[in-house]
């Protein structure tokens, strides 16, 4: 202020007229002072460090199995490569179920890839799935029956042509056998058994010999009552007289075919483990020449050293327009657990997407022999070293409209097949143990299963 002052007064010296002039100067120099710690203050305001944007940290998306062997590794090595792509924004995080206590098993995952029967081994109980055409749907991806094989979208799709999970790992009904027990037994390894009663004449032969587990099964409903139903035309839902759809596994044929089998149990032809995959590791560890169930299981096989055979599953020569090829794929499928965070979902919907990729698909077919999903998939099965009656059957079968126009399916509340298996399971037990013949099992489980008293 003291420099503005003499200036001014200097002027009003010279000119008294200018007076005025000099007061508007004096004023000009006072604003110009007092602006001077206001531009010092927005260059201090300026100069603080600007706070930097929180950054969320990337979800966590849970994949829950019970894969093993080469199928886990491939997983694993799919599971590494989109993490890798995703660069931070999202990350799956693998979880072998066979590995958690009970506690960590009610700890629901993002998703799961399982079959539904299996849920109580999952997840301590039956948790409701989210179908995931919704979750895809949810960040604006599609997911349609279109995209798969016919007889691969009817396996997961909630009988309306929506897809509930995605099919990575079905598989075909089938019969295996170890090829060097048949020998050793004085047996013709390479011959493929067409009927069930030769199937038998062989069982005979190899108890004779003194194997004794000649044969075993696995997933025992689907393949000796829902897929030996299909085989003769027999409907897998009816309607009844009130028009409600109930379902039907006991027609002539299913009753005849587990009469056989309790037959064969009694004779010590056919040992029995439990409805799911238990007997799997019976094949496996070489304790049963035979087994039938999932066609995946000769990668193991092959892995495990075992010469393998296989066909499809036998059927009943003697019953009027039984066809063996008419038969159903299942098995696992990748399912969304109810109840996730937006974040969790969208870090589903984009695995889907990773491992719908034909290149994936390759890898995922190579390292697990589970089916293809799509015609692309079908020729790395067709350039593996597969079983050719696998093969064959497989490009036959799975582009064809599903012979079972109306039957039970999984559903997002985890009831529907599953319910239906564990009923037919528990009654099935009963004629193992000669407590009720076939017949009567099989009434009273599709009595319970329609809420019959």
């Amino acid at each position: 202020m003291q420099a503005c002052d003499k200036k001014v007064w200097g002027r009003l010296r010279l000119a008294v007229v200018a007076g005025l002039a000099g007061f508007a100067g004096f004023a000009v120099c006072s604003a110009t002072a007092m602006a001077t710690p206001a531009k010092a203050a927005a260059a201090k305001v300026a100069s603080k460090p600007v706070a930097k944007p929180v950054v969320q940290p990337s979800p966590d998306v849970l994949l829950r199995h019970m894969l093993s062997g080469q199928a886990q590794e491939t997983l694993a090595s799919l599971v590494m490569r989109f993490n890798e792509e995703q660069k931070g924004r999202v990350r799956v995080i693998m979880q072998n179920a066979g590995a958690l206590d009970d506690a960590e098993r009610q700890r629901l995952p993002a998703m799961a890839l399982l079959e539904p029967d299996d849920s109580v081994q999952f997840f301590q109980g039956k948790p409701k799935f989210r179908p995931l055409h919704q979750v895809m749907a949810s960040t604006g991806q599609k997911l349609e029956a279109r995209q798969f094989f016919p007889l691969v979208a009817d396996a997961v799709d909630d009988g309306a042509g929506h897809i509930q999970a995605l099919p990575l790992g079905l598989s075909l009904p089938v019969l295996m056998w170890n090829k060097n027990v048949l020998r050793n037994a004085g047996l013709d390894s390479e011959d493929s058994p067409q009927s069930w009663f030769d199937l038998q004449v062989r069982a005979g032969k190899l108890y004779d010999e003194g194997i004794a587990c000649p044969l075993t099964s696995s997933r025992f409903s689907w393949v000796h009552l829902e897929n030996v139903s299909i085989q003769h035309g027999e409907p897998l839902l009816v309607r009844d007289k009130g028009r409600t759809l109930r379902a039907r596994l006991n027609s002539m044929v299913d009753i005849k075919h587990l009469a056989l089998l309790s037959s064969w149990y009694k004779a010590r032809y056919f040992q029995y483990f439990g409805p799911g995959s238990e007997a799997d590791h019976r094949f496996l560890s070489g304790e049963c020449a035979m087994i039938t169930g999932e066609s995946a299981l000769y990668q193991e096989a092959r892995r495990a050293g075992i010469a393998v055979g296989m066909s499809p599953i036998p059927f009943y020569d003697d019953m009027y327009g039984a066809n063996r090829e008419k038969i159903l794929p299942g098995g696992m499928g990748l399912w969304a657990l109810a109840g996730r965070t937006v974040n969790e979902y969208r870090g589903v919907s984009q695995f889907v997407s990773f491992m719908m990729r034909p290149e994936v698909q390759d890898e995922w077919l190579r390292g697990t022999g589970f089916l293809p999903m799509t015609p692309t998939a079908l020729r790395t099965l067709e350039s593996l070293d597969a079983p050719a009656s696998l093969v064959s059957l497989a490009a036959r079968r799975l582009g064809q409209a599903s012979p079972a126009k109306l039957r039970t399916k999984h559903n997002a509340d985890n009831a529907g097949l599953s319910r239906l298996r564990s009923i037919i399971s528990e009654e099935v037990d009963d004629v193992w143990a000669n407590r009720k013949p076939a017949k009567e099992a099989l009434d009273v489980a599709m009595r319970r299963a329609s809420g019959a008293p």
